[in-house]
């Protein structure tokens, strides 16, 4: 631990973090899968990964590098994106030039990524190196795990392997070639609040299975695999817009199948017909969403002739956000690696209570803090640290009083005072029959410290509680 002086010093700039964070956020959007390209023929990643940049610490950067005399150009980011394997021969990478959204949100796009046959891998992942403009190094963040694929499946898929199937809740994204040309490529996306087709950007929306037989006010969400013919519903997981609930369809030489009822694979073309319309189809017509009539066919009832615009390719993405701050740090080093929470787990109580931090890219430089409490930690593996909770009383001696839970955020701090917020939290909370009314403090006495003394401690060897917020 460090010495008392360092340690205030510590809390207190934590706890102006904490009311007015100052965070930068690096978050990569992907698909779960890639085509493997063959011979000369490069089949670039699609849709593209992606990285935004957000967070008003970015900011608070650029202040700090115009304070040294570096001017604007200091804090410019660039970045290079490649796979794993590449190692760090920037030359083998592809460069990204972030350009400022009107959401203040900094995008780049790795559009010419791809993997050849002579990788052999079944899975790999991407690597994100972000510099500022005069060389400093920001940190190297990776991807989660990509699936190599050869070529869309054609078999009906078994639901005994679902490493190509699509779960209902998981994120997707749909995009449009026409002729099968790459350029002609549109992605479903969103913007200005109205679904768009766009060349450039491409959104990522849930994909929920519903009860066919409840309206779109009450949209009962199911568990499962997504089948031709289910009621689903496409919700943009950045700005939360739906779409109506639409009935998912195969597609077979521009036609849409009535009557398939097997589970969707990724990289499948499928139609989006409107729940309740006469064969009314989400379609896109130059950027434009619209919706589209297919025409009947006398002869096959099971079918309906689409057009080019009204056939969709469908795939999983992923999305993976590293959040820091350098409020507190003069670093000289590197942010990463990142460390990702993905679990908690608490065992004991009282002055033995323990919490298992899992997840990803931990390492023996971090200290978990409930709030602006450090909590004595210990370095397991890079996949889990643990610590002892901190009693209730060190909150202060306001919490000695307590009647309410307290909730506090989990945050994991560097040796040099770099911050990792997470989305999780820890709440205290007292054990509601150790409590005395408001009516019955009224009387306790003021030399009853030794009772509320006892009440405190029963409460807090018993009663920790633990909750997510994501």
């Amino acid at each position: 631990r460090s010495n008392p002086y360092q340690t205030n010093l510590l809390r207190e700039g934590v706890r102006r973090y904490l009311q007015l964070p100052a965070d930068q956020t690096v978050l990569i959007l992907h698909a779960k899968v890639a085509q493997k390209s063959y011979g000369n023929e490069k089949r670039f990643f699609c849709p593209p990964p992606c990285v935004y940049l957000s967070g008003p610490g970015w900011k608070l950067k650029q202040e700090q590098i115009k304070a040294r005399d570096l001017g604007e150009v200091g804090f410019r980011v660039c970045g290079y994106m490649g796979l794993d394997s590449m190692g760090s021969n920037l030359m083998e990478t592809q460069k990204l030039s972030f350009e400022e959204q009107p959401d203040a949100k900094g995008f780049g796009c790795a559009k010419a990524l791809y993997i050849s046959d002579a990788d052999k891998r079944k899975h790999f992942r991407l690597v994100l190196k972000l510099f500022f403009s005069n060389g400093q190094e920001i940190g190297t963040f990776h991807s989660k795990l990509i699936k190599v694929i050869s070529k869309p499946s054609q078999k009906k898929q078994s639901l005994k392997n679902t490493d190509l199937c699509i779960s209902s809740g998981s994120k997707v994204s749909l995009f449009n070639r026409l002729r099968s040309q790459t350029v002609s490529t549109r992605y479903l996306s969103v913007e200005g609040g109205a679904f768009i087709a766009s060349a450039r950007q491409w959104a990522a929306f849930t994909l929920h299975l519903a009860d066919e037989h409840c309206t779109r006010s009450e949209f009962p969400l199911r568990e499962g695999y997504i089948r031709y013919g289910s009621v689903v519903q496409l919700i943009c997981t950045a700005t939360g817009i739906t779409l109506p609930p639409l009935i998912i369809r195969k597609v077979t030489k521009q036609y849409a199948m009535l009557d398939v009822d097997e589970p969707i694979s990724q990289l499948h073309k499928c139609a989006f017909q409107f729940q309740g319309s006469d064969r009314m189809y989400l379609c896109l017509s130059t950027e434009k969403v619209i919706q589209f009539q297919a025409s009947p066919c006398p002869k096959e009832a099971n079918r309906e002739l689409l057009n080019d615009g009204s056939c969709w390719t469908i795939i999983g993405t992923e999305t993976v956000e590293y959040t820091f701050s350098e409020s507190l740090a003069c670093v000289r080093e590197p942010i990463s690696p990142v460390p990702l929470v993905t679990a908690l787990q608490l065992t004991g109580g009282g002055d033995v209570a323990m919490l298992e931090v899992q997840g990803e890219y931990f390492h023996a430089h971090l200290k978990v803090w409930f709030g602006d409490v450090e909590a004595e930690t210990m370095y397991r593996s890079p996949k889990s640290l643990v610590c002892v909770v901190p009693d209730v009383s060190a909150f202060g001696s306001d919490w000695r009083w307590l009647r309410y839970p307290i909730t506090v955020p989990l945050l994991l701090i560097r040796d040099d005072g770099l911050i990792y917020s997470s989305s999780f939290t820890f709440t205290y909370t007292p054990e509601q029959s150790f409590i005395p009314g408001q009516e019955v403090l009224s009387d306790v006495p003021q030399d009853s410290d030794k009772l509320l003394d006892s009440i405190h401690q029963e409460f807090t060897r018993t009663n920790f509680h633990l909750f997510m917020q994501s």
